[in-house]
């Protein structure tokens, strides 16, 4: 395993939509230690491939509570979703940045592991915004596109956050 790079807004490669994985190679098994390895030294919650360069559609997500096992998503296509959620979301390719945008509350998708077993996952909150914030980098696209407002600094962010449970 080794840490992969995270490219950051404005490169190239963010904007390209990806292409299928075809087999499950040591390469592609590879690359999804490399995206988790990566992903937890930033404190993320997901990364897709093209955020380290490589135009696949492989995806890694571990919102969860410490102990349960990181999603991977290979070639994984959003089935259904339902209700609104509106919250600040933000991306290791944008780094101090965060943005208020409006997700599915609910979403249901189909994705195949590592072992080339196809299954179907469900989120709701923070693993439906997880998995579509994902998929669209997939498809070339950031979340900064579904911003509503200006992007704000997390340093401030989490200032007003404190001043906020301070009041209470």
């Amino acid at each position: 395993m080794a840490l992969r790079t995270i490219r950051e807004y404005g490169d190239d490669v963010l904007a390209k939509k990806c292409k299928d994985v075809k087999e499950i190679t040591p390469r592609i098994q590879e690359l999804v230690a490399d995206m988790l390895e990566t992903m937890y030294e930033a404190n993320g919650v997901g990364l897709a491939a093209p955020q380290v360069g490589i135009l696949k559609r492989v995806v890694v997500i571990d919102c969860s509570p410490e102990g349960d096992q990181p999603i991977v998503m290979i070639n994984p296509e959003i089935l259904e979703t339902s209700g609104e959620q509106t919250g600040y979301e933000g991306c290791l390719s944008l780094p101090g940045k965060s943005g208020i945008v409006t997700r599915p509350n609910y979403v249901k998708a189909k994705a195949v592991d590592l072992e080339g077993n196809e299954y179907i996952i469900e989120g709701e909150e923070l693993l439906a915004r997880a998995i579509c914030h994902e998929l669209d980098h997939l498809d070339g696209h950031m979340y900064v596109e579904k911003v509503e407002g200006d992007l704000v600094d997390n340093e401030e962010l989490m200032a007003e956050a404190e001043e906020d449970h301070e009041k209470e």
